[in-house]
C-alpha cells in the first residue's frame, strides 16, 4: 500500500517564535521540510540566523533572574504542570515526532510518557539543590558551599527524538534554576517550539525557554555568543568539535553527548533467543538512528551459528514500512543525505568483500520514494573497516566473533567512542569483570533498559564527556560558590 501523508493540520503557519513575538522573515531564511516516508515537502519552516540567536539570547537573560529567583517548591511545582500538559497533549505531540522525521507511531506514541518522567524527576530536585558545609583547618570558621545556576544555558538537542532531548535538557536546566535558549536541527523543527509553548502554559515565565530552529550557523552563533554562560550540545562527534572551536575564545564551559558504536557482546552461557532480540533491536530501534544503538554484534564462537540464526529470522519478521501504520516497527532514515551515505558505506563494505546476510538496498515499491534503507546484516567484517570504525546512523548490524573474554573486551573498546555496551551472560564474576573493564559511559546486562531519568547517561573517548540524567545531570547546570566566615 502507498505510503499515507502526513496530516496537514499539525502544522502551524510559518514562523519563528522569540518570546510572543512570531517571525516570518528572519536572517536564517527559510528551508522546506521534507517527509521522510514520502521524500515530499510538508511546507516551510523560519530558521533563526544571527540575529534571531543574539534576540533570543537577549530575551533569556533578561527572563532569567525571575526564574532564578522563584522559590524551589514555585519550580518543582512548574516542572510538573509541565509534565502533564506533555501528557495531556501526547497524541498530537507524538503526530508531530512522527512528522518530524518519519518515526513509526507505535514508537512515537511511547515518548511523550518518557519525557514527563525526565520532567517529573528533575521536579523532585528542585526544592533538594543547597550545598554542603565544609570542614576548615589549620584557621577555624564557618565555610559552606551554595550550587548555583549557570544563567542562560545553550542547548544544541538532535533532531531523532525531539521530544525526549527536550525533556533531558530542560529538567535538569530548569531545575538548577537555568534559562534555556534552544536550538533544534532544521530536520525537526515542530516538537520543540511546542513544548516551549507548554511551558509558558505550564507557568514557566515568558523568554526563560527560547526555541530556535536553525542550522550550523545558527549553531555557531548560539554557542560563540559572550551571554551564552553554559553549553550543552548533543550530535555528532564532527560537530563535536566544531562546537569547541566556537566556544573557545569565549571560554565558555561546554558538555557533549556525542556519536557512539556499541557493541552486544554475547557470551556462550547468554540466553540466546533474548539475547537476538535485544541486538536485533540496534539496527531497529529510531531505524539504527540512535547514538546508544548496539549496531555491533560481538559473539561468542559457541553460539554464533545460533544467535546470527536468530537475529536474522526475527528481522526478516520486523514491520517496516509505513510511519503511520500501526504495526510498523522499523521506518525510514530522516534524509535523503542520509540514505545515499549509509548505502555508499554498504557499497563500499561489499567491495571489500564482506558477508551479506540480509538487506544491503534501498526498499522499492511503494517505499521507494522515502528514504528507507532495508534492515541490513553484515559479517566477515573485518575489526578495522569502515562499517565498524564508524558510526553508520542507519539500519545496519554488524557480525563479528570472538574466543575469548580477552578478546571480546578488546573488539568492543576497538574503536574511538565509548558511549555504551551491551553484556549477555548468566556469569556474575564476568559481569563484574567485563563491565569494569569496557571502556564506555554506560553497561546494560541482559536488557536495554533505555535512558532513564535517575541514571547518567554519557560517554568517554570521542564520545564526549558531561553527563545527562540522574543527580550527575543536575551537576552539569550548577556550579558551585565556596563562603568562607571566620569563627
Amino acid at each position: 500500500m502507498p505510503v499515507a501523508e502526513p496530516a496537514a493540520h499539525l502544522l502551524d503557519k510559518p514562523a519563528l517564535w522569540i518570546g510572543p513575538e512570531a517571525l516570518t522573515e528572519t536572517s536564517g531564511g527559510r528551508i522546506a521540510h521534507v517527509y521522510a516516508a514520502t521524500g515530499r515537502p510538508t511546507g516551510e519552516v523560519v530558521l533563526a540566523g544571527p540575529a534571531e540567536i543574539d534576540a533570543a539570547v537577549s530575551l533569556a537573560r533578561a527572563a532569567w533572574p525571575q526564574w532564578r529567583d522563584a522559590t524551589a517548591d514555585a519550580r518543582r511545582d512548574t516542572l510538573l504542570r509541565l509534565a502533564d500538559l506533555i501528557v495531556a497533549q501526547a497524541a498530537e505531540l507524538s503526530q508531530l515526532q512522527s512528522l518530524e522525521i518519519g518515526l513509526p507511531v507505535q514508537l512515537a506514541r511511547q515518548m511523550p510518557a518518557l519525557a514527563a518522567d525526565q520532567l517529573r524527576y528533575y521536579a523532585g530536585w528542585c526544592d533538594k539543590v543547597g550545598g554542603d558545609v565544609v570542614p576548615t583547618w589549620p584557621i577555624r570558621g564557618l565555610d559552606y558551599t551554595l550550587d548555583e545556576p549557570y544563567g542562560v544555558v545553550g542547548g544544541i538537542i538532535p533532531w531523532n527524538g525531539t521530544l525526549m532531548a527536550m525533556a533531558q535538557l530542560l529538567g535538569p536546566a530548569l531545575a538548577a534554576g537555568n534559562a534555556v535558549v534552544v536550538k533544534p536541527s532544521e530536520l525537526a523543527p515542530f516538537v520543540a517550539p511546542r513544548i516551549a509553548r507548554l511551558a509558558v502554559q505550564a507557568g514557566v515565565p515568558e523568554g526563560v525557554v527560547v526555541v530556535v530552529p536553525g542550522g550550523a550557523e545558527a549553531g555557531r552563533a548560539l554557542v560563540a555568543h559572550p551571554e551564552v554562560d553554559k553549553v550543552h550540545f548533543t550530535g555528532s562527534t564532527a560537530t563535536g568539535r566544531a562546537v569547541l572551536a566556537a566556544a573557545a575564545p569565549t571560554l565558555t564551559p561546554v558538555a557533549l553527548e556525542l556519536g557512539g558504536k556499541s557493541a552486544h557482546l554475547v557470551f556462550g552461557d547468554a540466553d540466546v533467543r533474548f539475547a537476538a532480540r535485544i541486538a536485533m533491536s540496534g539496527a531497529v530501534a529510531l531505524a539504527g538512528q540512535g547514538c546508544a544503538n548496539g549496531t555491533r554484534l560481538l559473539v561468542h564462537e559457541s553460539v554464533r551459528e545460533q544467535i546470527v540464526e536468530t537475529v536474522l529470522a526475527r528481522l526478516r519478521r520486523v514491520p517496516f514500512g509505513d510511519p503511520a501504520n500501526e504495526r510498523t516497527v522499523l521506518g525510514p532514515v530522516v534524509s535523503e543525505a542520509s540514505c545515499r551515505r549509509i548505502l555508499g558505506v554498504l557499497a563500499r563494505a561489499r567491495a571489500e568483500g564482506v558477508t551479506l546476510l540480509t538487506g544491503g538496498d534501498r526498499a522499492g515499491g511503494d517505499l521507494a520514494d522515502g528514504f528507507f534503507v532495508e534492515p541490513t546484516v553484515v559479517a566477515d567484517v573485518a575489526p578495522d573497516s569502515e562499517l565498524v570504525q564508524e558510526e553508520i546512523f542507519g539500519p545496519v548490524l554488524t557480525v563479528q566473533t570472538f574466543g575469548s573474554e580477552e578478546e571480546a573486551i578488546a573488539l568492543a573498546n576497538g574503536t574511538r567512542y565509548g558511549l555504551g555496551a551491551y553484556l549477555h551472560t548468566n556469569d556474575l564474576r564476568r559481569t563484574h569483570r567485563v563491565a569494569r573493564a569496557l571502556a564506555s559511559g554506560s553497561v546494560w546486562v541482559n536488557g536495554a533498559p533505555g535512558l532513564l531519568p535517575s541514571a547518567p547517561f554519557g560517554g568517554v573517548k570521542q564520545s564526549g564527556f558531561g553527563r545527562i540524567g540522574g543527580v550527575a545531570g543536575l551537576r552539569e547546570f550548577l556550579r558551585p560558590k565556596n563562603v568562607w566566615i571566620p569563627a
